[in-house]
This record gives structure tokens, sequence and C-alpha cells, in this order.
């Protein structure tokens, strides 16, 4: 039976990625420190035999103590520091976290013998301001924020990797993910909050005239993609995407949401849309999922109390 290490498997994308894992017949082993992930998104996993081992990505004898507890074949490492504004407030913790965390993954992979390696990386923050959109892989890099530069150089790392040992690395830059269990508190969340206020009947801030535009895409399709990937022995870097622009103020109206305007914030990237024909050709794969279906089945997946709860965290 095939084994996989899944680092931050009790977060939002993390926590699919196990179930999927699990239904795939997959022996799962999690490494997460719950500081942002949550248990009850691994109840149903750890009854079904999925093996939860506390620790950080940066402590080297818990990502031991993961590994060697089933000797994965394939590493998906997810587990990260995601919150651009935390990360411009303390760079050097979102470089710990995002870069030494998946030096050590990778360093132990290289160790135990790991034959595949997959990055859960970023699209739209590592190309910022692109000159292309929808944005290919072989567009320049404009990190335009800490958060972004660790993600970068990442995959520098897994680069390094593959030439020096020959690791099997690849990088997923993922466009703007959303769907069941997402945090709306922070800036990635912009669906879960959203979809929270629909179920509260509250209004929603809007930066801006809204027009800003992101590539929505829906958790399960990429739980596909990174199974395709870990089956896959293509390397590099893959835009993971839908390759379609939607304006922030079209899903506040497609969930008919009362919004209020704030001044547009600093920094913030117009237009964020990748080109996803590269995943196409390499792993066969592609988003499936409409956005009106994966909105819809958000909104359904949220309790009252979940509603409530994220509408709160998300409160000026």
């Amino acid at each position: 039976m095939r084994s996989a290490l899944v680092t931050g498997g009790a977060g939002f994308i993390g926590s699919h990625l196990v179930d999927a894992l699990v239904a795939d017949g997959r022996r799962v082993t999690v490494l997460d420190d719950l500081s942002t992930g949550r248990w009850e998104n691994l109840v149903g996993a750890l009854n079904r035999g999925v093996r939860l081992t506390p620790g950080n990505v940066t402590d080297p004898h818990a990502v031991a103590r993961a590994i060697t507890a089933e000797r994965p074949d394939t590493i998906f490492h997810l587990a990260a520091q995601i919150d651009v504004r935390h990360a411009v407030a303390d760079p050097v913790h979102d470089a710990v976290v995002n870069l030494i965390g998946t030096l050590t993954m990778l360093q132990a992979a290289q160790r135990h013998g790991v034959r595949r390696f997959v990055l859960a990386s970023t699209g739209g923050a590592i190309y910022g301001e692109a000159d292309v959109v929808p944005t290919p892989e072989t567009a320049e890099l404009r990190p335009a924020s800490p958060y972004a530069a660790s993600k970068a150089a990442a995959e520098s790392y897994l680069d390094l990797y593959r030439t020096l040992y020959g690791l099997a690395t690849i990088s997923l830059r993922l466009s703007n993910v959303y769907g069941p269990r997402q945090n709306g508190a922070g800036e990635a969340g912009v669906i879960a909050m959203f979809c929270a206020a629909a179920g509260a009947g509250h209004p929603v801030t809007v930066f801006g005239d809204g027009g800003q535009t992101r590539d929505f895409l829906y958790v399960g399709d990429v739980v596909n993609a990174f199974l395709a990937a870990g089956d896959n022995t293509r390397t590099g870097c893959v835009n993971v995407a839908t390759g379609r622009e939607t304006t922030v103020l079209a899903v506040a109206q497609t969930l008919g949401l009362r919004v209020r305007h704030a001044p547009e914030r600093t920094g913030e990237v117009r237009r964020s849309c990748l080109d996803p024909s590269a995943a196409a050709t390499a792993l066969n794969w592609q988003a499936r999922t409409a956005l009106a279906e994966g909105l819809d089945r958000t909104l359904t997946s949220m309790s009252p109390a979940a509603r409530r709860a994220q509408v709160a965290s998300v409160a000026p």
C-alpha cells in the first residue's frame, strides 16, 4: 500500500487532500502543529487510520518522527504561513515557516529516500502585476510581499534538491482557492467571508470599485491536481487555476450581498489570473467546478454557527 505524508493536513486544503488520499487507499500521516489547522477537519480521517504527528515543519525531530512513522513515498507539503499582512508585519517568522520549513522537509525527504515532493506554492502572489493575463509559468516573478518572496525562494530550493540529489520535486502555483473548511479571516478567504455573510444576511466590504479580478478555484479541483502531481513525473512548476477572471464585485452580486465600498488598498494586485494549459498537458488536469456550483457547495457546507463565527472573525 502506498503511503503519503501531508504537512498542514489539518488545514483547509490539506484536510481535503487527506480525505482524498484515504479514499484512494493510501496510508496517510499528517504533520501539523494545529496553530491554524483544526482538529475537527481530521476527525473522519483519523477514524479511518490516518496518523497525526503533532509538530512544526521547522522542527527536524518532529519531521523525522512523521517520516519514520510510515516511510512515505510522497510528501505533500502544504504547511505554510499564508497571511500576507502577517508576513509584512513579521517577515522573519514568515521566512522561517515558509522557507526554513520547506528546507527542513526537503532535507528529511532526501535523507529518507522519499520518491516525490509536491509543494503548495502560490501563483497570484509570485507573479504580482503580470504583463500577460492569464499568466503562464514563463512569466517574470515579481513578488510584492515577504510571503510571495518566501514562496519563490522555497520553489528555488525544490529545484536545487532536484538537481543535487535527484529528488522528484514539483511546485503547484495555486490561484485563489475556496471551498468548505476555509477560514474567511485571512486575505485569501474572500469567498468564505462572503458566503458567511450571505448566510447571516450581513453586508460585505469591497475595497475600491470591486473590479479587481481573481482566478477562483474550487478546493476539490485543487485536490485532484495534487493527486495528479503526486502520481506524475513532471518536475518544475505548474499553474493550478481555472484561467478565468472574476471580479470581487461579481462574487458579491452572485451571492446577493449588499456591498459597502471602502478605499482601495495600497499595493493590491488589480488583475490576477493564471494560465493552466501546462497542467492540462503535463498532469492531464483541468478545473471542472463552475464558480456558481462551488459557491453553492461552500454556502451549503456552512452551519449557522459556522457562518456566525466567520462573520465575527472578520468584523471591523
